[in-house]
């Protein structure tokens, strides 16, 4: 669970690792420098230098810093400080920092001995590695605590739905109440065998049993559900784990592996407790972090570009038809997380209240709907929607990160509580602006066909594959195919 959400953060810390030893590097150069060609402590032998004609510069111990580095990355790999950055602490961590720093300098300076670098001052060794201690250790304690005190204030949490009322599934509430600031609320706790008159577990009040597991992931935002149960209880919590499954939710097991037909298994640990984790999405985490940052910087460039066309759309709107500039509505994000999206308003007022009247939402592919659709938009309104201009606007949705700029279009709540459980497992992923959906010919495509779309965007995702939508999008938009 935690092995698998922070392997992009533990890379990311490696490279803070690195950065800091080029700091101490730097650090070295200069305080010998300060020190002179000569130095020495009473009652030890002068550290011997160069001569004054060769006073360290930037360049002079290079070779010390590129074997160096690599060498402290890797005993602190080797000391597991790239494990578990949810729950390491402090006490914990200062000590496998300290061992860390004496291996590295066990073995840098047997390398430097076998090689008989003789020309290596020994005063910047010792002053080189005891900076990089000083500075690599200054660097964790303050990235856990900055990491503890964002999660103390309630952000960076995992929802997390407990099944499980037994003394494991205690045991586990308990280490996550002791450790707020491993950013993790339990959302609730379910009842794997009703009738005994539980009511709470370890004070984490029982929510309904397995039967109820789709209508809790319907009412709530959950983003783990966490199956901790005795071997024993193994075949009565199957149908419940294909129901995580079909709705898309990443599902955690404690003990036991089921033959899955969409989700994959991933080898994970909690707090050294081994786990088996079930994805119906194969995502790197790094490909998510390349994802997110290509939409906060073209988002970010578009807004900015854009500007003066968001004015101008804003005064026709205003000057020919009554109401805000701004269509504002509550939408369906990742994981059943409800965000409100922005569009610029196409419709007279009232247009939502009147097609919102629907029992089925296949009805919303008849020409019926579609006709009575048409007449409620205004004049301009229309054209925005034949070039999708009035999507303009969710570029702030995809900035501030409700969105990405591709995935699965986002529904209203009305919708969705029409939806088939299998249709759900699109909010697996994030939603977007576009998608196979609009480039396949949106309007033209029934709602059935649509959602088997976004189900195949979501079992095949990659960079790639955004970037291919992309690409296809602009000559969609161009010529409006599909719109009306």
């Amino acid at each position: 669970m935690i092995k698998e959400k922070e392997a992009v953060a533990r890379w990311l810390v490696a490279l803070g690792d690195a950065v800091a030893v080029f700091a101490a590097y730097l650090a070295a150069v200069f305080l010998r420098n300060q020190l002179g060609p000569t130095f020495s402590i009473p009652g030890l032998p002068a550290f011997e230098s160069l001569e004054i004609r060769s006073i360290i510069g930037f360049n002079v111990y290079i070779y010390m810093l590129i074997g160096a580095l690599p060498v402290w990355v890797y005993m602190l790999y080797l000391n597991r400080l790239y494990r578990s950055l949810r729950t390491i602490d402090f006490i914990k961590l200062t000590l496998r920092i300290i061992k860390a720093a004496a291996m590295t300098l066990l073995t840098v300076g047997a390398f430097l001995f076998i090689l008989k670098i003789h020309s290596a001052s020994r005063l910047f060794f010792f002053i080189f590695m005891g900076l990089s201690f000083i500075i690599v250790t200054a660097e964790r304690t303050a990235l856990v605590a900055a990491m503890h005190y964002v999660r103390r204030k309630g952000y960076n949490f995992l929802n997390i739905l407990i099944v499980g009322t037994g003394r494991r599934a205690a045991e586990f509430i308990a280490r996550i109440k002791r450790h707020p600031e491993w950013g993790m609320q339990i959302v609730g706790a379910i009842d794997d065998e009703p009738g005994r008159g539980v009511t709470t577990v370890d004070g984490v009040e029982i929510i309904g049993n397995l039967g109820d597991i789709p209508d809790i992931l319907h009412e709530k935002p959950i983003d783990e559900v966490a199956f901790v149960i005795p071997r024993s209880r193994l075949s009565h919590v199957e149908q419940a784990l294909h129901e995580c499954e079909t709705e898309g939710v990443v599902t955690t097991f404690a003990i036991d592996l089921f033959d899955m037909k969409i989700a994959k298994a991933a080898v994970s640990e909690f707090d050294g407790v081994p786990l088996l984790q079930f994805r119906t999405t194969k995502i790197s985490e790094w490909q998510l972090v390349v994802k997110r940052i290509v939409d906060l910087v073209v988002s970010g460039i578009i807004l900015v570009i854009l500007a003066p066309l968001f004015l101008a759309l804003a005064v026709i709107i205003k000057i020919t038809s009554r109401g805000p500039v701004f269509f504002r509505q509550e939408r369906v994000g990742l994981h059943g997380r409800r965000f409100i999206l922005y569009k610029f308003r196409t419709m007279r007022l009232g247009a939502h209240d009147a097609l919102s009247r629907v029992d089925d939402v296949s009805e919303m592919d008849t020409p019926e709907f579609k006709a009575m659709k048409i007449k409620w938009m205004t004049p301009i309104g229309r054209f925005m929607r034949k070039f999708s201009l009035d999507e303009l606007p969710q570029l702030i949705n995809v900035f501030k990160g409700n969105m990405s700029i591709i995935g699965p279009r986002p529904t209203v709540p009305d919708e969705v509580e029409k939806y088939k459980p299998w249709q759900r497992r699109r909010f697996s992923m994030k939603p977007g602006i576009t998608c196979l959906w609009q480039i396949s010919g949106r309007n033209k495509i029934g709602f059935e066909d649509w959602m088997k779309l976004d189900l195949k965007y979501v079992d095949t995702w990659s960079v790639w594959l955004d970037v291919k939508i992309a690409l296809k999008t602009l000559p969609v938009v161009v010529f409006g195919i599909g719109a009306y």
